[in-house]
């Protein structure tokens, strides 16, 4: 079963010449059109398949500073802001709500962390509330346990990621933008050095400036350039819940497993970092440079199967422009979510909160996770190919801070003040020296 879309008619032509084209019609790729399309520029939006078909509906939806790295936060902080300003602004309803976020936990390691984030937090003016034993408790009381501790954020919240991308689309085109489905962009052309057009399976379209947003893919074609951008995937298994289940949270962590209220008024239920890799040979190829990533969290991930191999967004290859390309081949990532993930995610969901021991299951999905060695995005232009800027390898938190980064991509292309300080995105970083520096999440 595929994850829930909200499915959007899309334009039919393709535009001839752009200010901008932006490749990949997930949530940075549709927030950093519509930020563009502002600002008056004329802006393509391409996406080979459906928006938002592939991460950007297939994860949790919380859009979070707690826990957060130091070099993410800020971006965090103005997403939560942008997030409310894009609903006002665009009418559109991306499901976005301040519900806040709950964190429970009987591990004292675990709340000892959580503790230093909050003081490091407080320090940002980023409000978090620390929950000794009773308050815990009775944050929780839906599980019928007692807990040690735990932290509430009220100020961060989720949005649902079955519309939240195709609304974003659908504004790009209110404001004069043209975004177009099942169109994969094959290439670029150059002229001075520079990049001059981008070339589509339906045509060409002429542009100096172009914003590569497509998530696990973006490696893969980056290499089309001679351009090296260190990228790995796991495969994330999650699934849903129908409507039913009464007093539960509407965001809650545990080490067990986490549940998230749904647009629907069912719950998303996932276990966090559980994944499987799936050996490709671009994993080979970038092995070293995540080997602190992994390493740091073994414990989560477990061998895959071919699954990456058969998808093709992780290939090596080199492809022409004028015959179809892996991007075609497969239009969406859809790959077969781990059925024992699934199960043992079900089962500790409905021990921990017994309100879900009748709510059937609705969906189970799984998706690939585009990851940087550090954990940070890369967002920035590159030297080697002016006109080219990446913003991918959002490393599983992608969703939450999309309008910031949208915003942060507008900015650059258009010369603007910085929503947030560029540099520590940039992915120039990613030439070695930021390997051992992961993210703290």
């Amino acid at each position: 079963m595929p994850a829930p879309l909200l499915h959007i008619e899309t334009t039919p032509a393709l535009p001839k010449e752009a200010d901008v084209v932006v490749i990949g019609g997930g949530i940075v790729g549709t927030f950093a059109a519509y930020y563009l399309a502002r600002r008056g520029l004329k802006v393509a939006l391409l996406e080979k398949g459906r928006i938002g078909a592939e991460q950007s509906s297939r994860n949790w939806g919380w859009c979070r500073q707690q826990n957060r790295d130091a070099r993410e936060l800020p971006m965090a902080t103005k997403s939560l802001a942008l997030w409310e300003d894009f609903g006002r602004d665009s009418g559109e309803d991306t499901g976005f709500s301040r519900c806040g976020l709950l964190y429970l936990s009987n591990d004292d390691m675990e709340l000892a962390g959580w503790a230093r984030w909050g003081e490091f937090a407080r320090g940002v003016g980023v409000t978090t509330h620390m929950l000794d034993q009773k308050q815990a408790s009775e944050f929780g009381s839906a599980s019928g346990r007692s807990w040690k501790g735990g932290v509430f954020s009220p100020t961060d919240g989720t949005a649902d990621p079955s519309r939240a991308a195709p609304a974003v689309a659908r504004a790009v085109m209110a404001l004069g933008g043209s975004v177009h489905q099942m169109c994969a962009a094959r290439g670029l052309e150059t002229k001075g050095g520079r990049v001059s057009a981008v070339v589509t399976e339906a045509g060409t379209i002429r542009t100096r400036t172009v914003v590569m947003a497509g998530g696990a893919w973006a490696s893969s074609f980056c290499r089309q350039f001679g351009i090296r951008f260190p990228q790995a995937s796991i495969r994330a298994s999650i699934l849903s819940v129908a409507p039913g289940a009464k007093g539960l949270p509407a965001a809650l962590h545990t080490a067990a497993v986490s549940a998230t209220r749904r647009g629907d008024g069912g719950y998303t239920l996932a276990i966090s970092g559980r994944a499987r890799i799936d050996p490709t040979l671009q994993q080979f190829r970038f092995a070293r440079h995540f080997v602190p990533m992994f390493a740091k969290r073994w414990r989560s991930l477990a061998p895959g199967g071919l699954e990456g191999m058969k998808s093709g967004h992780e290939t090596l290859s080199r492809w022409r422009l004028d015959r179809p390309t892996p991007m075609e081949h497969n239009r969406i990532l859809d790959p077969r979510p781990d059925r024992k993930q699934i199960e043992l995610t079900l089962e500790r969901a409905r021990a921990l909160l017994p309100a879900l021991a009748q709510t059937p299951v609705s969906a189970a999905w799984a998706g690939y996770i585009d990851s940087t060695p550090d954990g940070v995005p890369a967002i920035g232009e590159f030297s080697a190919l002016p006109g080219l800027i990446l913003a991918a390898g959002f490393s599983g938190h992608g969703f939450g801070i999309g309008p910031g980064a949208g915003h942060l991509v507008a900015d650059l292309v258009t010369g603007a003040k910085p929503i947030v300080d560029p540099k520590p995105y940039h992915p120039h970083r990613l030439n070695g020296s930021a390997w051992g520096e992961v993210a703290e999440f």
